[in-house]
């Protein structure tokens, strides 16, 4: 008869989250995963198989709160160029702002960390640029249909360059681009779209 888990799974997984968000994958060994959830490693391998697949559960659980972080902000009421305004300046926030700890965005730095060299990761990853550019194309198009941002231009290609202008804003910041040079970032998003 197996032993029932004595830990709750799920704060394990948010533990190891907030690890591999801070040091990434490959330097985040087994050993700090343990530390950080206090579990030992035949648990952690027992309960997540391996370090990778309890990095790639991090990561959607990471997504999920970005997914609907974004669905709240677009289902919301406020005029179109308003919600892109204020997804901007949350990125601003994040990267320059004292709660930020300056650890980037998780799917931006698995992107450039492992996406080239791991397919389950790049998948899950483009699973989640799908979603995001869907998003981000049906508000395009509520305000071309409002009159709030110009018909005439390509919704899909304009979300395509929100979400690029998002990936370039973190990565810049992470190499030590300033609060400034971020806001006018996203100052010449909003006016190109």
């Amino acid at each position: 008869m197996a032993r029932p888990r004595m830990f709750d799974e799920e704060r394990a997984v948010d533990a190891a989250l907030q690890a591999f968000w801070t040091a990434g994958y490959e330097a985040t060994s087994t050993q700090d995963l343990c530390d950080v959830t206090g579990l030992g490693r035949s648990s952690i391998y027992n309960t997540f198989k391996s370090k990778h697949d309890l990095f790639r559960r991090a990561l959607l659980r990471y997504m999920d709160a970005r997914a609907e972080f974004q669905q709240a902000l677009f289902g919301g009421d406020l005029p179109v160029r308003e919600k892109f305004r204020t997804m901007l300046e949350s990125v601003v926030e994040e990267e320059c702002g004292s709660s930020g700890g300056h650890r980037g965005c998780l799917v931006v730095n698995t992107a450039v960390e492992l996406a080239g060299r791991d397919a389950d990761v790049a998948r899950d990853l483009e699973r989640d640029y799908r979603k995001r550019l869907e998003l981000l194309t049906a508000a395009i198009a509520e305000g071309q249909r409002a009159g709030d941002i110009d018909a005439a231009k390509d919704a899909r290609a304009l979300a395509h360059f929100v979400i690029a202008a998002i990936g370039g804003m973190r990565v810049s910041a992470r190499a030590g681009v300033g609060r400034t040079a971020l806001e006018g970032i996203a100052r010449a998003t909003l006016d190109a779209i």
